[in-house]
């Protein structure tokens, strides 16, 4: 369990420091408009990256949640013990926070550097109404954090299903992350992980840490309902494939 943890910490920690690590020092390098800066295509891949090479690296040792929602879609898609949540979510937060901590170190580095709290996106937060990246209200928010993770959770399962094709898994899951940040950055910055989002508030603080609730409880919701549905879904049923 110990080494699971571990797995689960560094794990978390690496799409942190990658994907809200893109986001802050990397997504507008140089200021608007300039051609160095990576921008909303470049942060959603750097997201999706950090899945891929995270459960390549480290899903053989804890399975790769790297994400409480995950690791709450899993159980309730019967591929996860009840007994390890709350140890995978500690590990899995606490790495967030040290990922948050470092690129606030790495980012104190810039002359002029200071977090504005009052921002939409702020540190690469998550938020709503005025602390979202494109103004959607709270309502939007939630719906879109509850759907895109309940999607997230049945590419997580099909992918990994024993009928899938073998070793592609993190390939599946790392686009599907990737293409999830392209639909809801502009809606919440994408969370659809309550450890990415509990890292980066913690150090803004203000009204993105008021407004964490939210994405904690939107992603589990979805995390549940996508666990449920794919458990319905990927039951064994009779071969209609012609090939039996």
């Amino acid at each position: 369990m110990i080494k699971r943890l571990g797995a689960e910490f560094i794990g978390t920690f690496w799409l942190v420091l990658g994907g809200c690590g893109s986001a802050i020092l990397a997504a507008k390098f140089g200021g608007d408009g300039n051609p160095l800066g990576i921008g909303l295509l470049g942060v959603a891949l750097a997201f999706g990256l950090t899945v891929l090479t995270g459960a390549y690296a480290l899903g053989h040792i804890s399975g790769g949640h790297f994400n409480p929602a995950v690791s709450f879609g899993l159980w309730a898609g019967g591929r996860f013990s009840a007994k390890d949540l709350l140890p995978y979510i500690v590990a899995q937060t606490l790495g967030a926070i040290l990922a948050a901590w470092i690129l606030f170190q790495i980012a104190s580095g810039a002359a002029g550097f200071a977090i504005d709290n009052t921002a939409a996106g702020a540190f690469a937060t998550n938020g709503f109404d005025a602390f979202s990246p494109g103004g959607y209200n709270m309502a939007s928010a939630f719906l879109c954090e509850v759907v895109m993770t309940a999607m997230f959770l049945v590419i997580i399962l099909g992918a990994t299903h024993k009928n899938a094709p073998a070793g592609f898994a993190p390939i599946a899951i790392g686009l599907g992350l990737t293409l999830i940040h392209l639909i809801s950055i502009p809606v919440t910055n994408t969370s659809v992980n309550p450890a990415r989002s509990t890292g980066v508030a913690l150090l803004v603080g203000g009204t993105p840490l008021s407004q964490l609730w939210l994405f904690w409880a939107a992603p589990i919701i979805g995390g549940v309902l996508g666990g449920v549905v794919y458990r319905w879904l990927g039951q064994q049923g009779p071969d209609i494939s012609g090939s039996a």
